[in-house]
């Protein structure tokens, strides 16, 4: 009866261990192809939105991102040389897909940019930490290890960012073309229309006679125009909303 006992416990242990799935860190070359395709990510989105920008301290994270995560790239493209390992030339289709939204977005894609940044840094920085603790290469553990940091450091850097960074799909877009203005119009922002452009916009909006047109301390450029026979008040904003102002 004893021994039946047992034999039954070590079927069913034997039989539990091969149920219960394997929780094993990324492989070395799993770790350097999510690295190698996170990283040119970095570079590639962080170049295509430099002229897209509105913020400044996201206009400085992309290009932190540029020389931080190119440096990285080549550290990582050098040890994976070194070990026998792949590094892919190109992206992924998710990765490629973000990438285009950012090329096609119109300005500002603070929004856009912001959100994806900060998922890839929380992917990042899993992924860095867990092969760190028991990953099954010495020089990529120490790659992670002495990479982490900085991940971590731009991590922060995006969540704080992030909660400044202007809308863009909710939002009426700069020079819009659907004749709808933001009902919170004019909104206040960094505002890089010059004032022969926003001259252009307010008489694309119906306007005649645009005059005196100033940009005050808010970004909105402000002037007088004639619509309907009458002489108003207009403004104009980042976004590129042309309203009646009322200030």
């Amino acid at each position: 009866m004893r021994n039946t006992f047992r034999l039954t416990s070590l079927s069913l242990a034997t039989s539990l261990a091969f149920a219960l799935p394997s929780f094993a860190a990324e492989t070395a070359q799993d770790f350097v192809t999510k690295a190698a395709i996170g990283g040119m990510f970095e570079v590639q989105s962080s170049k295509v939105v430099q002229d897209k920008l509105q913020d400044q301290a996201l206009k400085d994270f992309a290009q932190k991102m540029i020389s931080d995560h190119g440096a990285a790239n080549a550290k990582l493209e050098s040890i994976a040389s070194e070990q026998k390992l792949q590094v892919p030339a190109d992206l992924d289709a998710s990765h490629n897909s973000d990438l285009d939204k950012l090329k096609s977005a119109s300005a500002p894609v603070d929004k856009p940019y912001a959100d994806m940044q900060k998922a890839a840094h929380a992917d990042a920085v899993s992924l860095f930490e867990a092969y760190a603790k028991a990953g099954d290469n010495v020089a990529l553990k120490s790659f992670a290890s002495e990479t982490l940091p900085t991940l971590k450091m731009h991590r922060d850097m995006i969540q704080r960012a992030e909660t400044k960074a202007p809308a863009n799909e909710s939002t009426t877009p700069a020079v819009s073309t659907s004749g709808v203005n933001n009902p919170a119009a004019p909104v206040p922002g960094a505002n890089s229309f010059t004032e022969d452009q926003a001259k252009s916009a307010i008489q694309k909006a119906g306007y005649t006679d645009v005059s005196a047109l100033k940009k005050d301390d808010k970004g909105i450029w402000r002037g007088t125009a004639s619509k309907d026979g009458k002489s108003t008040p207009v403004a104009l904003d980042y976004q590129g909303n042309v309203v009646a102002d009322t200030q």
